[in-house]
C-alpha cells in the first residue's frame, strides 16, 4: 500500500517552494508507506525536461508535481519506485493499491510485445493503462486508487477502485487542483481552506449518516466515488470538474442457477477471490470477528493452504452482551490458528481518541471502529503486515439483519400476499427482530421523504433537536430531511437488491472501507476484502432476492450454503450478527467525566450547541434521559474540528 498525492498549480501559486510542498505531503502519508518515498515535478516550461526528487530546485515554476509513499508488498526492492514511467516517458503514474491478477495481465502484456523492469504489479498498472487505456481499470482485479499523466495529451487521469476500497480526496479552488490519499495530506496543500461542510454535519450529527456520495466533512473537498474517473487537462483552468462513471452495481441481470448450483459457483468464486488475495512477499493475518464473513475467510485461507503459518487478530469485549470471544475461539481452533486478541478499556478509549481521528481524517459513527483500530494495532505488533478481511460481505449478500422490511416490500409488490404474511412471521422470530421491527421497515420503503419529519417524531425522533444551530445551518441551505444521500436511484421492484446496490456504491459500505483503511495504514498495514471484487458482486447481485434472505428470513442464505465442510455448521448456522462491536453505553458510564469535560469546552464548534448538549448529557447521566448514540457522535465530532482547526463558513 502506498500514499499518493498530486498538484496543478494555478499560474498564482506555480513558484512555490516544490520541495517544502512534497516533504510535508510524504511526512503526512509516511504512515501509508514508511518504505521509501518520491516526486517528480512538470516544469512551467516545457521544454525543460521533468525533474525527479533528487534533481529538482528549491524554486522553479512548475505545472504538476507528483508524489507517493511506499509500502513494499510486492517485490521489496527498488525496482518498485514511484512515480513510475514507461520507457517512452510518455505515461507517469502513482499508485496506491493491489491488483491480485498482475500475473495474468502481465502475461497478456508480455505476449504483446511489453516489456518489463520488476516484479511489481506497478509496473503491470501502467502498463496496462499505456497499453489497453482506461479500459484496463475494467480488467483490474483489486483496490487501487492512481493517478496517470500522459505527456501526449497532456492530462492527469484520476481512478479509483469498482467499490472505492483505496481511498482518494480532491479540491480545486484559486491553488489549482490537488489530490492525496488522505483529508489531512489534503490540508497541507497551500491555501485548501479548512471550513465545516454544513450538509455533512447535519446528515452526521443528526441521523449518523456520513460518507454518503462525493462530500466530505470538509467544504469544497470531495472523495473521487468508487468506480469513477477524473480527467484534468493542463495547464490548470476554473471550471467545475466532474468525475464519469465506469462501473456501477447492476441488478437489472437475472442468473440462470438454481439454488444448489449458485451455491457451488459462488463457493468457487470466493476461494478463486481468496488465492489471489494472499498473494504477497509479506506475512499475513486475519481480522477475526467471529462472524460467518471473517470466519469464511479464515477458513477458506486454512482450505486453501493446509500448512501455511495463520493468526488471527479479535476483539474481545469480555463479559459483555456483545463478546464474540466463542465464535471467533472456535474458528481459531477448528484451523489451527495462531489466536490473538485485545481487549479495550473505556480510559484506553479517551486516550487514543485523538489519535485515532488523525488516522480517520474525519469523524466517525461508533465506538465499534475504536475496536477495529486495536485490533490492527496488535496485528502489527505481530508483525503482519497484510490483513484479510471479510468487509463487503454483508452489503452483497443481504447481512446484517437480514434487510427483512426490503424483502417483504418486495414480495408485496410483485401481489404475492401470502407469502409475505409466512415471511414475516418467520422474520420477525430471529433474534434482534421483532413484528413491529420488520413492519417499521417495511412501510419505511413507501415513505416519502416529505412525510419523514412525522414519522421520526411517531418514533420520539426529531430532524431538529435543539443541540443542533439550525439557523445556522439554514442559512448555509441545509433543510431537514431533503433527500440528498439518495442522488443515485436503481428503479427496480426488486427493493432488498436496490437497498444492496445503494449501499454497496453511495451509502454504507464506503464509511466502513474509510474506517478500514485508516485504521489499517495507522499501523502501515495493508487491508485486504476479497468479498470485494467485480465478479463476486455482479453475481450476488443477479441472484434471486429469496437465494440472499430466504423465506425463513434468514440471511446469505447462499453464502452459508456455499461454505458448508468449509467453516463449521455451528458458525453457519449463528442467527445474530455482532462483528467488532463495543458495549458503548457502559464505556460513556465509565467516561461520564471526561464527556463532560469535552462537551464543557468553550471553542465554538461549527453547527452543535455544546451547551445544550451538555445538559443532554447530564440528563442521561442522571438517569433523566435514554442513552442515545447522538452522545459519542457529540464527542467524536467536536474533538475533530478542534484537532484539525475547521471552522464555521
Amino acid at each position: 500500500m502506498c500514499g499518493i498525492f498530486g498538484w496543478i498549480p494555478s499560474p498564482r501559486y506555480e513558484r512555490h517552494d516544490i520541495h517544502a510542498i512534497a516533504q510535508a505531503q510524504c511526512e503526512a502519508l509516511h504512515h501509508r508507506g514508511p518504505d521509501d518515498q518520491g516526486f517528480i515535478v512538470f516544469p512551467a516550461d516545457r521544454s525543460i525536461s521533468p525533474f525527479t526528487e533528487q534533481s529538482a530546485p528549491q524554486h522553479i515554476p512548475f505545472r504538476l508535481l507528483l508524489g507517493q509513499t511506499r509500502l513494499s508488498i510486492l517485490d521489496l526492492s527498488p525496482a518498485g519506485h514511484q512515480p513510475m514511467r514507461t520507457d517512452d516517458g510518455c505515461h507517469i503514474l502513482v499508485y496506491n493499491g493491489e491488483v491480485y491478477n498482475y500475473l495474468e495481465l502481465r502475461k497478456e502484456l508480455e505476449e504483446e510485445g511489453v516489456r518489463f523492469h520488476s516484479a511489481t504489479d506497478s509496473e503491470v498498472v501502467l502498463q496496462a493503462l499505456s497499453h489497453w487505456g482506461e479500459k484496463a481499470l475494467l480488467r483490474f482485479t483489486g483496490m487501487f486508487a492512481l493517478a496517470l499523466y500522459d505527456a501526449r495529451e497532456d492530462t492527469l487521469l484520476l481512478a479509483r477502485d469498482c467499490f472505492g476500497i483505496k481511498p482518494l480526496y480532491w479540491s480545486q479552488g484559486e491553488y489549482g487542483f490537488c489530490f492525496a490519499s488522505e483529508l489531512p495530506a489534503l490540508l497541507r496543500f497551500p491555501a485548501v481552506r479548512r471550513i465545516a461542510d454544513a450538509n455533512a454535519a447535519y446528515q452526521f450529527l443528526c441521523y449518523g449518516q456520513y460518507d454518503c456520495g462525493p462530500r466530505t466533512f470538509v467544504q469544497g473537498v470531495n472523495h473521487l466515488p468508487g468506480g469513477h474517473v477524473l480527467k484534468i487537462s493542463l495547464p490548470y483552468t476554473t471550471g467545475e470538474q466532474c468525475p464519469q462513471c465506469y462501473w456501477r452495481p447492476d441488478i437489472s441481470r437475472t442468473a440462470s442457477f438454481n439454488f444448489s448450483d449458485a451455491a457451488a459457483h459462488l463457493r468457487e468464486l470466493f476461494l478463486r477471490s481468496v488465492r489471489l488475495h494472499l498473494r504477497s512477499d509479506v506475512p499475513l493475518g486475519v481480522a477475526l470477528s467471529g462472524g460467518i464473513d471473517s470466519s469464511a475467510t479464515t477458513c477458506a485461507i486454512r482450505h486453501l493452504e493446509p500448512d501455511a503459518p495463520l493468526h488471527t487478530f479479535s476483539f474481545i469485549a469480555r463479559g459483555s452482551t456483545v463478546s464474540e470471544e466463542q465464535w471467533a475461539g472456535l474458528v481459531a481452533q477448528t484451523t489451527g490458528a495462531i489466536r490473538h486478541s485485545v481487549e479495550v478499556s473505556p480510559s484506553e478509549l479517551a486516550r487514543d481518541i485523538d489519535p485515532m481521528l488523525k488516522a480517520l481524517g474525519e469523524p466517525f459513527g461508533s465506538t465499534s471502529i475504536y475496536a477495529q483500530y486495536r485490533v490492527f494495532q496488535l496485528a502489527r505488533q505481530c508483525g503482519i503486515t497484510v490483513t484479510l478481511d471479510g468487509q463487503g460481505a454483508d452489503e452483497l449478500l443481504a447481512g446484517y439483519a437480514g434487510y427483512p422490511g426490503e424483502r417483504m416490500a418486495t414480495l408485496l409488490h410483485a401481489g404475492h400476499l401470502i407469502a409475505a404474511a409466512r415471511f414475516f412471521a418467520a422474520a420477525s422470530a430471529w433474534p434482534g427482530r421483532s413484528p413491529s421491527y420488520v413492519f417499521q421497515h417495511t412501510v419505511r420503503q413507501w415513505i416519502p421523504a416529505w412525510l419523514m419529519p412525522l414519522a421520526l417524531r411517531m418514533v420520539g425522533r426529531s430532524a431538529a433537536p435543539d443541540w443542533l444551530d439550525m439557523a445556522a445551518l439554514r442559512a448555509c441551505d441545509v433543510r431537514p430531511l431533503r433527500d440528498d444521500t439518495r442522488k443515485i436511484r436503481f428503479h427496480s421492484h426488486q427493493h432488498l437488491k436496490q437497498t444492496l446496490a445503494y449501499q454497496l456504491s453511495w451509502c454504507g459500505l464506503p464509511q466502513l472501507l474509510r474506517h478500514g483503511d485508516r485504521n489499517a495504514m495507522a499501523f502501515s498495514i495493508e487491508s485486504r476484502v476479497p468479498f470485494l471484487t467485480r465478479e463476486i458482486a455482479e453475481f450476488c447481485l443477479s441472484l434471486p432476492e429469496e437465494f440472499l434472505c430466504d423465506m425463513q428470513g434468514r440471511s446469505k442464505s447462499v453464502f452459508r450454503e456455499a461454505m458448508r465442510g468449509i467453516v463449521p455448521d455451528t458458525i453457519l448456522d449463528r442467527r445474530d450478527k455482532i462483528g467488532f462491536a463495543t458495549p458503548e453505553y457502559s464505556w460513556m458510564t465509565h467516561l461520564a467525566d471526561w464527556v463532560e469535560e469535552v462537551l464543557a469546552d468553550k471553542t465554538s464548534i461549527p453547527y452543535l450547541r455544546l451547551d445544550v448538549a451538555r445538559r443532554e448529557w447530564r440528563a442521561i447521566r442522571e438517569g433523566k434521559r435514554v442513552y442515545t448514540a447522538s452522545v459519542w457522535r457529540w464527542l467524536c465530532y467536536t474533538r475533530w474540528t478542534q484537532i484539525f482547526s475547521i471552522e464555521n463558513a
